[in-house]
C-alpha cells in the first residue's frame, strides 16, 4: 500500500472527508511521527507496533572497488516492532505458499532435463 493508496481508502472509509482532507490527515500524522523520532522519542501504537531509534556504533567497513579498509561513522536508524495484534493478524491470514506433495512432484516432472 502506498501513501496515496491509504489516503484513497481514508477518503472512501469515512465519506465526509475530501480527498484533500484526507491527504492532510495522513500528512499530519506521518510528519508528527518524523519529528518525533527525529527528537529520540518512541512511538507506541497499542495493537500495531512502536517505532523507536537504533544506534549503530562506528565500524570498519572495506571499499568494494579498491579494498581498501574505511570509517563507517555511527548511525541513527528507525525501527519498527509489530506488536501482537498485528503479528497475529498477519500470521492467519497467510495462505498456503508451499506445495502439496503431489504438486512439487509434478513440477519437477515438468522442469527440463539438463
Amino acid at each position: 500500500m502506498t501513501r496515496s493508496d491509504l489516503v484513497a481508502k481514508l477518503a472512501e472509509r469515512f465519506g465526509q472527508l475530501t480527498q484533500r482532507d484526507a491527504e492532510f490527515a495522513v500528512k499530519t500524522i506521518l510528519d508528527a511521527m518524523s519529528e518525533a523520532l527525529a527528537k529520540g522519542h518512541r512511538i507506541e501504537l497499542r495493537g500495531f507496533g512502536s517505532f523507536s531509534i537504533n544506534r549503530r556504533p562506528p565500524r570498519m567497513g572495506r571499499n568494494p572497488r579498491s579494498g581498501e579498509q574505511v570509517l563507517i561513522p555511527e548511525k541513527l536508524v528507525p525501527h519498527f516492532k509489530p506488536g501482537k495484534a498485528l503479528r497475529e493478524a498477519v500470521d492467519t491470514d497467510v495462505p498456503e505458499t508451499q506445495p502439496s506433495a503431489a504438486e512439487a512432484g509434478a513440477m519437477v516432472d515438468n522442469q527440463p532435463q539438463r
